[in-house]
């Protein structure tokens, strides 16, 4: 079993904001690797003195959220922190990264388009798509049935049950002809992300994307490119990271 553990850039921004992109990155993990990575986040934690969940936004040096789990560390420190997280997905080759890169400004111009509730929506499709890619990957490489489920961080009841609708559209849409995703099982599982480690490493992942295209420094993304969905000649582009829509994304 592959799990495909999501979470986004903040909240989708509204037509009218002024923010250029909207990311949502996900961590691929096998159900086989999944405790031990948490014993190993786990570790790395408590090496630190951590208690509690990793945001992204946790490592900024003037973030002073009272629940903000790094406050006792300095900046040097918060870095070479999280350069021991990223390193925990780098050293696990079966563990895979993904992210959507959405252009707000094109995205609004779509139609269909109209709230930040449509942007979501608009922005998980193609990452759910380049999963279900992957599961037919490992598929063709392994011989064998290769099935897959979705964790996404909570966002609000109301948005949940929105995703939740949404998911299961996209699961059963043309049934009577074909599924699109017919390695995905059960429905979408949604979980808060201080519960979940595949959603806090999600948003790690989520969060260094965005700050590559935002603030135009990768040294983030540099660590973990590596562990992105490729093609088979090695592009990164299209594969595991997605700008979206990508005929008309600025």
């Amino acid at each position: 079993m592959q799990i495909l553990f999501l979470d986004e850039s903040g909240t989708p921004p509204p037509n009218d904001r002024g923010v250029p992109y909207f990311v949502i990155g996900g961590v691929i993990i096998p159900d086989a690797v999944w405790r031990s990575l948490r014993n190993a986040l786990d570790r790395t934690k408590a090496k630190y003195g951590i208690l509690g969940e990793i945001k992204w936004r946790y490592f900024a040096p003037n973030n002073d959220d009272q629940d903000n789990t790094l406050q006792h560390m300095d900046i040097d420190t918060r870095n070479k922190f999280r350069e021991e997280v990223y390193s925990l997905l780098t050293a696990r080759r079966s563990i895979k990264a993904l992210a959507v890169v959405s252009s707000v400004k094109a995205c609004y111009a779509q139609p269909s388009i109209n709230n930040d509730d449509d942007l979501y929506h608009f922005t998980y499709k193609p990452i759910t798509e380049r999963f279900q890619y992957y599961l037919q990957d490992l598929e063709r490489e392994s011989g064998q049935e290769m099935n897959g489920m979705i964790v996404c961080d909570h966002r609000g009841p109301k948005d949940d049950k929105r995703l939740q609708a949404m998911h299961q559209r996209l699961l059963n849409q043309n049934a009577d002809r074909y599924s699109s995703y017919p390695n995905l099982i059960e429905g979408l599982f949604i979980a808060p992300s201080h519960w979940s480690v595949g959603i806090q490493l999600a948003d790690m992942v989520a969060g260094a994307v965005y700050r590559k295209f935002v603030a135009h420094d990768s040294r983030f993304y540099d660590q973990i490119e590596s562990t992105f969905r490729k093609s088979p000649n090695g592009r990164v582009e299209g594969y595991g990271l997605v700008k979206h829509p990508r005929a008309d994304w600025v």
